[in-house]
């Protein structure tokens, strides 16, 4: 990631926009939640920079969800949709926002990568709902 991510060499992440029907197929399959929900974050491999190239993992975006909260929160959904794509990544970096503190140390770093992006308008109650990573590094 650009903006001073913690972004090991080499490593590459898949974005994949989906309905809100998978989004919600998946949430209940890997994490128990009966309910659809805006980003699920997949990791594949362990960072490995002996290795010239590898797949941190898979970012998975409800874009009917994401347009949607965008409308409701009267932000441009491009602007969302990064927000969720940096959210999604940052748990396959192994971030989590469990505890209070987690949640303010991530809310701040997505805030700075959002900037980097052009995105000032960040919603940190947006963040708090945000579900976590499928599986954690």
């Amino acid at each position: 990631l650009a903006c001073g991510a913690p972004w090991p060499p080499g490593g590459e992440v898949s974005v994949v926009l989906a309905g809100d029907a998978m989004l919600h197929e998946l949430n209940r399959g890997y994490r128990g939640q009966d309910k659809p929900t805006n980003v699920l974050s997949f990791p594949i491999d362990e960072p490995d920079p002996a290795r010239e190239a590898w797949m941190l993992g898979e970012v998975v975006i409800a874009l009917e969800t994401t347009r949607r909260e965008a409308l409701e929160e009267g932000k441009p959904v491009t602007d969302h949709l990064l927000h969720l794509v940096v959210h999604g990544v940052l748990h396959l970096l192994g971030y989590d926002h469990q505890t209070d503190a987690e949640a303010e140390r991530m809310e701040a770093l997505e805030a700075r990568l959002l900037a980097g992006l052009g995105v000032t308008a960040l919603d940190a109650a947006e963040t708090a709902k945000a579900p976590v990573a499928a599986e954690q590094p």
